[in-house]
């Protein structure tokens, strides 16, 4: 096992893995630009560096100073929590490189991973369900045209690096075409550097549901349900749950097995999750992270595992500390992302907290990296806060996270929590009666963009 780790990371997943390592008797090493020099992952951490100035190119994202950073701690593994470098193939194998375990998959999983292109077509080998689309990469505006005609509309168009919502243009019919393709191959350019870009059948009603699956990298797998993702705005999560509201036992034991046979098949190590659609019945691949998701804690709560630990304990060697038979769902879990915006924009609100309270008592999680007197930075994502909460079941769990948001106290900046209010009110959120365009829909409705 390892005597000291460095967490590349920062915020409220920094604190995570530091609390996992610090059960398992493990050091850790924290990063920090000048902007979190009094973070609280800085302080939690036995040891601290700073790896340079506020922008993350020149700090979070900077391997050659994350690497030094290892080498000057003697740090001998790097956990990456998500976001910033988790999904860097390149900086993997640097990491690799330098005799330094990466707690993850391997630089060739996320490669494959990262290239929608190359993930879509890997998975269908692998026996998974896709969505029906372009055999890759769409060349031009008349390729574009007779994809349309064959799968008719409406389609997506998705750059192949994309992510988070960005460089992805819906075209509602043939009129629409020319301006969705052009605009994300303009945005696939101008967000990853590459503007290839393939289309698919776009779904009208789906919900996004999303499998958690675990490897010890020598052949073994496990899954661990399934989360439902679908309330989003902008593609952005804002509410998770687990189990999913509309996923039967059976659905969820064969989907499950077809992804922990496929991560099987190709040796995959660690936390990973595939995500899917699905639509009357049917569940359609649209891409695979390579890394621990914002939302594993619903996972957690309802398994009574902890992943990040899992996650140690094989890049180290060792091997899963559980099986499939072992794992049973005891419960519901939902987890809503507060984040630090002002409403009804959503417009970024950092700023100085003037009194902080979490909301505790019997199911109720917060993972959060606020405290009194904390100024939130401007340079990074807004997300603030994790409320996660458990209960018997589903209305348990909603009428649990309808009390703990009233005991939330964040004062000094606007956040997200008045939405998390006035969604618990809608009877469409307690019957789970809602997929991937229901938010937006309810957004329109209700507060002015």
């Amino acid at each position: 096992m390892f005597d000291k780790i460095l967490i590349a990371n920062r915020g409220e997943i920094a604190l995570r893995v530091i609390r996992a390592a610090r059960e398992m008797g493990i050091k850790t090493v924290a990063v920090h630009s000048t902007a979190d020099s009094d973070a609280m992952h800085v302080r939690m951490a036995d040891e601290s560096v700073c790896i340079g100035p506020p922008p993350s190119p020149q700090s979070y994202l900077s391997v050659p100073a994350i690497i030094s950073a290892c080498e000057i701690t003697g740090a001998q593994a790097i956990h990456p929590g998500y976001g910033f470098l988790s999904e860097n193939a390149e900086f993997v194998q640097i990491v690799e490189d330098h005799d330094i375990t990466f707690i993850g998959p391997t630089a060739e999983h996320i490669r494959v991973m990262g290239d929608k292109i190359t993930a879509k077509d890997t998975m269908k080998e692998l026996g998974v369900p896709c969505v029906p689309g372009s055999d890759g990469g769409v060349p031009d505006l008349a390729t574009a045209r007779k994809i349309g005609e064959e799968f008719g509309y409406p389609v997506i168009i998705k750059a192949t690096a994309g992510g988070g919502g960005r460089g992805m243009k819906v075209a509602m019919s043939a009129d629409e075409m020319e301006s969705a393709f052009m605009t994300a191959r303009a945005e696939g350019k101008a967000a990853f550097g590459n503007d290839e870009v393939y289309i698919e059948k776009y779904l009208t009603t789906p919900r996004h549901i999303e499998i958690q699956v675990f490897g010890d990298g020598k052949g073994n797998a496990v899954h661990l349900g399934e989360r439902d993702c679908s309330l989003q705005r902008r593609h952005q999560k804002v509410f998770e749950e687990a189990p999913g509201p509309c996923i039967t036992p059976e659905e969820r034991a064969k989907i499950g097995k077809v992804c922990a046979d496929a991560v099987a098949k190709i040796n995959y190590i660690g936390a990973g999750t595939i995500e899917f659609l699905y639509e009357n019945g049917e569940f359609y691949f649209i891409e695979m992270n390579t890394r621990l998701q914002v939302e594993h804690p619903v996972t957690e709560g309802i398994f009574g595992v902890d992943l990040v630990r899992e996650q140690i304990r094989v890049a180290a060697g060792e091997p899963m500390s559980f099986g499939q038979d072992d794992l049973e769902i005891n419960g519901h879990a939902i987890e809503v992302r507060i984040n630090a915006e002002k409403l009804p924009n959503f417009s970024p609100c950092p700023g100085k907290i003037t009194a902080y309270h979490a909301p505790g008592g019997l199911g109720v999680r917060m993972d959060s990296a606020l405290y009194d007197g904390y100024s939130i930075p401007p340079y990074y994502d807004s997300l603030i806060a994790k409320l996660i909460v458990q209960g018997r079941d589903r209305a348990e769990a909603l009428a649990r996270l309808e009390r703990a948001l009233g005991e939330l106290i964040v004062d000094g900046i606007d956040t997200t929590v008045p939405l998390f209010h006035a969604l618990l009110q809608e009877p469409d959120i307690h019957s789970g009666n809602y997929n991937i365009h229901w938010l937006e829909r309810w957004l329109a409705e209700h507060m002015a963009q």
